[in-house]
């Protein structure tokens, strides 16, 4: 082998940057020196140098391979037999049977060539022409990011072309005369056709549509127009028509700023559903770092009518909220101020009487006290919350709460905890708070004045820790007794926000159960648990906690909340078991001395390499305090398999035991490749309303990959080509 340098020959090396990209080839010359390999080179004459056998010709990441080469400095030409097979990098690879290139690399022809993008889309051509150092023109054309071979002749899809541009610089590839082809049979003609190359990351053009067809609105598609707006911001236009005489136009616009994100999300639409209306939605988000550690995010939610957003397939949301809040956290600190405009779209909810607009304040500081040690914290929240209706009383509607009832609270906390160890391993812990709260409640008849109280707040607490250990497995048993005491309060107040109860193993061992700040637990009461854990020597662990609260006296605060009213609260069990073959199982119930269930959720999962299953069974008995007038009794089953590398199936199911009937359920078809992507949904939701009656929703989605980047994932998928 004979290794030389030649000066005209670093031309040749550049070929491949000028074929594949924009960059200068002189300043490439400049930067690296080309080393030219071959079998045998050798000088005719006074203005020809052939290189032949194995010539290979690299320069940086630039690697170009030949049969032969021929420099004529009186024609200033290079000539190059193949097979010729041009790299740079992993993105562009381009093989040709011969090559006339000029010296300067801005023209050249290249014959029976083959160009491959990011390793995923070919184009085929009979010759390939190299115009300005920009332009590579493809004629008699074919493109494809579908696997070819024996096997399979015939890619799935394909566009066979007159005339293929790519231009380099933008980044496009321009279609003359186009005829899109799936399985070898035409399917549509497209006499101009411009797509992204697999370089390309955002540009101006259409996006898949999407086919869908709903009971109300029929059959119908979406075709989304993608417009670049600068490198930082861009909109999607997609118009949705339908059989049904739906006219819709639906938007999406995003933009990037140095300190944080803003995008919107709305639609437009004329219907047969409401006939004579304009129907839209819009919701907005914002996220913002405004500097020293805060960040500031909002979103806004509107809609023209409850039933709007559900009939499209929006949101299935019932409950819009619009939230601007500011937040920190550090490490021992956390602030945090909102305000929440709230607008329902329940049937048996008014507007008018439930709290529209709420806003909260809350700073926490974490530290520890010198002189008596443990942990300290202090806690100031300020809340409002109103309601648009003015009524001092409550109405004909019957539930209790004053339609006009508007809250404004001021609450400071101290809180410390400390624990002791004792030397028989017995765990003595003390902890307590002080509340300082100030309350004043307007627009209702029963309050005329504010009011400021004191709540002072103890416990004493004591755990007793066994361990054993054996080959075999380790066991944990702890019994844990915790004596708590806030005085009782002669001051009665409006309950607004603790309306749901919990009972878990979260609050087990909590000084209070009630989740906002506008009512305390009091009185004297005992916390009693029992918690097991076992960790099998072969991967499997199990827990078990048991426990209830036993009061002094019932004060009639937990009246009317299952598991947690009267003196003895009912008893809380909860299991989980978590096998090594990635099963998980758990289990919370509540249950009284008779084993009476008052509530009772059970939830499985399990997850393989190619499948995921999860299941779960809920039962509550029926509660009007928390809005609940029957019995739930439901069955969830969530599932998605990976059949193999190409289809992925999914199932989504909800159903209502108590009513005997499914509530919810979704079936999805994922089929992917190499060159297309396939996605077909179909839903169907069986409950209804005044706004909403049931329905079903079939979705159906055809993308060919290989245009524009982002594809490089699905190289996995392509199917074999043995045989």
């Amino acid at each position: 082998m004979m290794r030389a340098l030649f000066a005209p020959l670093l031309a040749a090396l550049c070929l491949c940057a000028a074929l594949i990209g924009p960059a200068n080839a002189q300043s490439a010359a400049s930067e690296d020196d080309a080393v030219l390999l071959a079998d045998r080179v050798e000088i005719a004459g006074n203005d020809q140098l052939i290189a032949t056998g194995n010539v290979e010709v690299l320069q940086g990441t630039t690697r170009m391979t030949a049969s032969r080469i021929l420099y004529d400095q009186s024609t200033n030409m290079l000539v190059i037999d193949g097979p010729i097979t041009l790299t740079d990098g992993a993105d562009t690879v381009i093989l040709a049977s011969e090559a006339a290139l000029s010296t300067d690399l801005r023209n050249g022809l290249l014959r029976s060539a083959r160009m491959v993008l990011n390793q995923q889309l070919q184009l085929a051509a009979a010759e390939i022409n190299r115009v300005n150092g920009r332009y590579t023109q493809l004629y008699k054309t074919v493109a494809s990011t579908c696997q070819v071979c024996g096997k399979r002749p015939v890619p799935l899809w394909q566009i066979r072309a007159k005339r293929i541009i790519h231009d380099e610089e933008a980044r496009q590839l321009y279609f003359d005369g186009a005829r899109f082809e799936v399985a070898g049979v035409p399917i549509m003609y497209l006499p101009r056709l411009r797509l992204p190359d697999p370089t390309l990351k955002r540009t101006t053009g259409f996006l898949a549509p999407t086919f869908r067809s709903t009971d109300k609105l029929g059959f119908g598609v979406k075709i989304p127009y993608f417009i670049t707006l600068g490198d930082h911001a861009d909109l999607t236009l997609t118009p949705y028509l339908s059989t049904n005489s739906t006219r819709t136009l639906e938007m999406r616009f995003r933009r990037a700023f140095r300190a944080g994100t803003l995008t919107f999300n709305g639609a437009v639409s004329e219907d047969d559903i409401r006939e004579g209306e304009l129907r839209s939605y819009g919701f907005v988000e914002g996220q913002f770092d405004i500097g020293r550690g805060y960040e500031l995010t909002f979103d806004v939610e509107t809609v023209s009518d409850t039933g709007y957003l559900l009939d499209y397939g929006y949101s299935d949301k019932d409950r819009l909220d619009s939230t601007v809040a500011i937040a920190r956290t550090r490490r021992d600190q956390n602030f945090q101020f909102n305000i929440t405009a709230y607008r329902s779209l329940r049937d048996g909810e008014s507007n008018e009487t439930q709290p529209t607009i709420t806003a909260d304040l809350h700073y926490e500081k974490r530290f520890t006290p010198r002189w008596i040690g443990g942990s300290a914290g202090f806690t100031f929240d300020l809340h409002n919350h109103y309601r648009r209706s003015e009524l001092d009383v409550d109405s004909a509607d019957d539930d209790l709460i004053v339609d006009g009832r508007d809250v404004t609270r001021a609450s400071a906390r101290l809180d410390w905890r400390r624990d002791w160890l004792l030397s028989n391993g017995i765990l003595i812990g003390a902890l307590g708070a002080v509340n300082f709260d100030w309350t004043s409640v307007t627009d209702d008849a029963a309050y005329s004045e504010s009011v400021f109280e004191v709540t002072p707040q103890a416990a004493v607490e004591l755990r007793w820790p066994f361990i054993r250990r054996s080959p075999y497995a380790t066991h944990i048993l702890e019994p844990i007794v915790q004596v708590a005491w806030t005085p009782e309060s002669d001051t009665a107040l409006p309950n607004d926000e603790s309306t749901l109860l919990e009972l878990d193993e979260g609050n087990l061992f909590s000084l209070d159960r009630f989740p906002g700040g506008d009512v305390y637990e009091r009185g004297l009461r005992t916390n009693i648990g029992l918690r097991w854990t076992r960790f099998d020597a072969n991967g499997w662990t199990l827990g078990v906690t048991l426990g209830r609260i036993i009061r002094s006296e019932d004060l009639g605060q937990f009246a009317g909340y299952p598991g947690l009213e009267g003196r003895k609260s009912d008893w809380l069990a909860a299991v989980q078991l978590e096998l090594p073959n990635r099963l998980t199982l758990t289990n919370r119930a509540l249950f009284d001395d008779n084993f009476s269930f008052a509530k009772n959720e059970l939830r499985a999962a399990w997850r393989s390499d190619r499948l995921a299953l999860a299941g779960s069974y809920i039962w509550m008995e029926a509660n009007p305090l928390e809005e609940r007038p029957l019995d739930v009794n439901e069955l969830t089953l969530d599932t998605a398999w990976q059949v193999d590398d190409n289809w992925l199936l999914s199932l989504d199911w909800r159903y209502d035991v108590e009513q005997d009937r499914a509530a919810e359920a979704t079936f999805g078809v994922e089929w992917r490749n190499e060159c297309v992507e396939v996605d077909f949904t179909v839903s169907r939701r069986f409950t209804s309303s005044t706004a909403v009656d049931p329905t079903t929703d079939i979705g159906l989605q055809v993308s060919l990959t290989g245009f524009g980047a982002g594809r490089a994932s699905q190289r996995h998928l392509a199917r074999a080509c043995r045989g």
